[in-house]
C-alpha cells in the first residue's frame, strides 16, 4: 500500500513539475515582444522613413533620361 502511495505521489510531482510547453510560451512572449517594438519604432520613425523615400524617388525622377 504505501509503495502504491510513493509512486502516485511521484508521478503526481512529475506531472506538475512538467516543463513541456514553457518553451513555447517563452517563445511566444519573445516574439511579440520582438513585434511590438518593432511596431512602436515604426510609428516612432514613419516621418523619417518616408523623407528617405521620397527624397529617393525625388533623386530617381531627377535621372529620368
Amino acid at each position: 500500500m504505501i509503495d502504491k502511495l510513493v509512486v502516485f505521489v511521484l508521478s503526481l510531482k512529475a506531472k506538475l513539475s512538467s516543463e513541456r510547453g514553457q518553451d513555447l510560451m517563452e517563445y511566444a512572449l519573445l516574439t511579440g515582444g520582438i513585434g511590438l517594438v518593432l511596431i512602436a519604432s515604426a510609428l516612432v520613425f514613419s516621418g523619417v522613413i518616408n523623407d528617405w523615400f521620397v527624397a529617393a524617388g525625388d533623386a530617381f525622377a531627377d535621372i529620368s533620361p
